[in-house]
């Protein structure tokens, strides 16, 4: 087999991180979601550019999702990440993910979901991630759009069809 020099497999991910840009920016544009979707967003905690509490780290050591839906606030989209003010357990928290460590994205309102080839990234020295407590603005958290996050971190999801990269990776 010839030697895939131009990364489809990375193309393809990237395009499809591109499908999550473009819904959140369009909930973000209007600060609420369409009608039942939800989501469910798994992402690395250890990833760069991964910005959670320091108690939200300890609890979610590798990997965390939350689920976008009735509470949520200031969330603001660039073109390499996204972030999002949530409440857990009644505290509020705002984390900083780039997209590049998301896992899985999941909208059980049209089972409609996403997986990535993401690897876990070892941390040797907590000091190299950055898990401080980002602090938040004055705005409360809005009654009409948001969350309903309680991190639960397992992944878990009702079922529903997958979008699988396999068939497009690079064998070695």
């Amino acid at each position: 087999m010839a030697q895939d020099h131009i990364r489809y497999d990375i193309l393809a991910q990237d395009a499809l991180r591109g499908v999550i840009r473009k819904v959140l920016t369009e909930v973000a544009a209007t600060g609420s979601l369409p009608g039942d979707h939800h989501f469910f967003i798994t992402f690395l905690t250890g990833a760069p550019g991964v910005r959670i509490s320091q108690h939200l780290k300890s609890k979610y050591a590798e990997q965390m999702t939350i689920v976008v839906q009735h509470q949520f606030w200031d969330l603001k989209i660039t073109e390499s990440q996204f972030e999002i003010g949530l409440s857990f357990s009644d505290t509020p928290e705002k984390l900083v993910i780039p997209f590049n460590a998301i896992r899985g994205f999941y909208d059980p309102s049209v089972n409609f979901e996403l997986e990535f080839d993401v690897p876990i990234v070892e941390v040797e020295d907590e000091t190299e991630t950055d898990t401080s407590v980002l602090p938040l603005t004055d705005r409360q958290p809005s009654d009409t759009a948001g969350n309903d996050s309680d991190g639960d971190g397992d992944g878990t999801k009702p079922g529903g069809s997958v979008v699988s990269l396999d068939a497009f990776r690079k064998k070695n």
